[in-house]
């Protein structure tokens, strides 16, 4: 197999945990393992306390399956299988579902490996691109000219990384409508789900809007538990569910005992875990909204309408990537250029989920007011 490099995680791996502030991180503060076993209820205590280091079962925990079902309206435990990650999900998802000659459609800027991975595979991938005049807003008119008769799939990730973005209802429904006809499938990556600025423009979940939808989750973003490396797709289709659990077999054939169990204790404490998220973003999305105004116009953005992160631009005029790498030398700030998703703007991703937000931020003000003097 022939596959780019990952631009992001090769940034990432030299500068994440080399910095002071990490203001562009795609997640939420991490759970203290204490602070998450005290949420446990007594099944789950038991579960952890009498945990054997064993393998685990290959499509997932039957508990952990269980759980993640109820996060949709249309699948069931029969219908979810668990993965080490979004990323092995998304692997196994393209590998199931595309070969040489198929066509892929796949929303950007945007996450690497939805594009990269479905390339790998022999098939031909058309970027939908999301522009910020627009309100990196999809198009579904844009998308139905962009399909083929070897269209296999459709990607969407909404809440949106890098630029926030979230389709309208009648967008969303009006795509998963153009797939149904076309007998495409939809990949709905919504590992930013619950995170949504107002609940109510949360979007009818990827598995339950058309039959041969998907649903991608996973708990490192919303859930804010990277560490345990555990996500899942969920699906009615039955025969894609069966290839991709065959596929597994040759990636991380299980998922890790302890991080099962751990996931089995977040997402019975759903409803207090994503308010965490949400109240952390929420604040650090306020505090960017006032640096923003009081930029002197030197910044712009689209307010991401979910997620943790959002896509700003930097009018000043020089390069962001030179911008960046100053920033990172004197003030230990780093962000994310939008050359890291090969996108030709002036753009950065800005990640609201940390704690240290705040500090980073005052630094990055800083260092632009005596920049820009």
């Amino acid at each position: 197999m022939q596959i780019a490099d990952f631009e992001l995680e090769r940034y990432f791996a030299r500068w994440e945990f080399a910095v002071e502030h990490l203001l562009c991180a795609s997640d939420v503060e991490g759970w203290a393992m204490a602070d998450l076993l005290a949420t446990a209820d007594p099944e789950a205590r038991a579960l952890w306390d009498g945990l054997r280091l064993g393998y685990t079962e290959s499509l997932g925990h039957p508990l952990l399956r269980d759980e993640i079902a109820g996060l949709y309206e249309t699948v069931d435990a029969s219908g979810v299988l668990v993965f080490a990650g979004a990323q092995e999900a998304i692997f196994v998802l393209a590998h199931a579902l595309l070969a040489p000659g198929d066509h892929a459609i796949v929303t950007w800027p945007g996450y690497q490996s939805l594009y990269e991975v479905a390339r790998s595979t022999g098939a031909d991938v058309t970027l939908h691109e999301l522009r910020e005049a627009e309100g990196w807003r999809i198009s579904v008119d844009a998308i139905r000219r962009e399909m083929r008769p070897e269209t296999r799939l459709v990607v969407v990730n909404a809440p949106h990384n890098p630029t926030g973005m979230l389709p309208m209802h009648a967008d969303w429904r009006a795509l998963t409508e153009l797939c149904a006809e076309a007998g495409v499938h939809l990949v709905s990556d919504e590992v930013y789900r619950y995170l949504e600025t107002d609940p109510a423009d949360r979007l009818v979940a990827g598995c339950d809007a058309l039959e041969r939808g998907v649903s991608v989750g996973v708990m490192s973003k919303s859930f804010a538990m990277a560490g345990l490396r555990i996500g899942w797709i969920a699906t009615r289709d039955r025969d894609l569910l069966a290839r991709c659990a065959r596929l597994k077999d040759y990636t991380t054939i299980c998922s890790s005992a302890p991080s099962e169990i751990l996931a089995i204790v977040g997402l019975r404490s759903r409803d207090a875990v994503i308010e965490r998220s949400r109240s952390i973003v929420a604040a650090n999305v306020a505090r960017f909204d006032a640096f923003v105004a009081g930029s002197a116009g030197r910044f712009s953005w689209v307010r991401p309408r979910g997620g943790s992160i959002a896509f700003p631009r930097l009018v000043a005029d020089e390069s962001i990537d030179d911008f960046a790498a100053d920033l990172v030398a004197r003030e230990g700030v780093l962000l994310l250029p939008g050359s890291i998703f090969g996108h030709p703007g002036n753009h950065f991703r800005i990640g609201f989920g940390r704690d240290g937000f705040a500090e980073g931020l005052e630094r990055l003000a800083a260092f632009a007011e005596r920049r820009y003097a």
